[in-house]
């Protein structure tokens, strides 16, 4: 396992209490990893959620023909120097779940599959919900700028990203089912708080949806057109 690129020990990714923390910013939240045992909310700080990592079909959702897009996290000290369309919010809200010690080895094996697609591993601190209670050390993946998959550099148009969530499907399910689950799943977390990305995407999917009701559409790359040249979205 690494932690930004760099090869580290078990005893590393540990908690100062020797115990073994995921936190989870997207799928995760619905979808645990195996043999858990204990599921906290909470927030990390420094960091921005968006829907810029490409989705691949050997781990996620789409064909490779029309790749849909996933989350990932962006350090808030690279996402200041982009031209994002969305405002930042000041926290990330998600789930840190605590892995059994017998299970840890094996959990690690199964993120490492599940999360591949331009991922690495880096260390976080979470606030717990209840403000009382101590942070927890854990890790989380996540798909830097610097990856393959990422295509935030610069950030797409938000209209033409809710098109192609909009249109995308693939193994896993339609694109825009993980989109709503997710902001489903964050509202449940966290009822005042509101994830202004995720909020707008869902609004203009929604709309898209409501819009092509009863009309069967086909996805395909050309019906994504950028609103100017600056805004063109990235393919791999």
């Amino acid at each position: 396992m690494t932690v930004d690129g760099k090869a580290v020990s078990n005893a590393q990714i540990l908690s100062p209490d020797n115990e073994f923390w995921i936190f989870g910013y997207g799928s995760l939240i619905w979808k645990p990893p195996p043999s858990f045992d204990r599921r906290v909310p909470g927030y990390i700080k420094g960091y921005v959620r968006r829907f810029w990592q490409v989705s691949l079909p050997t781990c996620q959702k789409l064909t490779s023909s029309s790749p849909g897009r996933v989350v990932t996290l962006i350090e808030r000290s690279a996402w200041d120097i982009l031209t994002d369309h969305h405002s930042v919010d000041e926290a990330v809200w998600g789930v840190v779940y605590r892995i059994k010690s017998s299970e840890v080895e094996s959990v690690k094996e199964y993120l490492d599959i599940r999360e591949i697609n331009g991922y690495s591993v880096h260390q976080v601190e979470v606030h717990q919900s209840e403000p009382t209670l101590p942070t927890i050390t854990a890790i989380v993946y996540i798909g830097t700028p610097s990856n393959p998959q990422f295509v935030g550099s610069p950030p797409p148009n938000a209209t033409d990203l809710a098109r192609r969530i909009y249109y995308c499907r693939g193994p896993s399910g339609e694109n825009r089912e993980y989109l709503y689950q997710l902001h489903k799943s964050l509202i449940e977390l966290c009822p005042d708080i509101k994830d202004n990305h995720v909020h707008d995407l869902q609004l203009r999917v929604a709309l898209i949806e409501e819009s092509e009701a009863g009309v069967g559409c086909e996805y395909n790359t050309n019906d994504v057109r950028p609103q100017n040249t600056d805004d063109e979205e990235v393919e791999k």
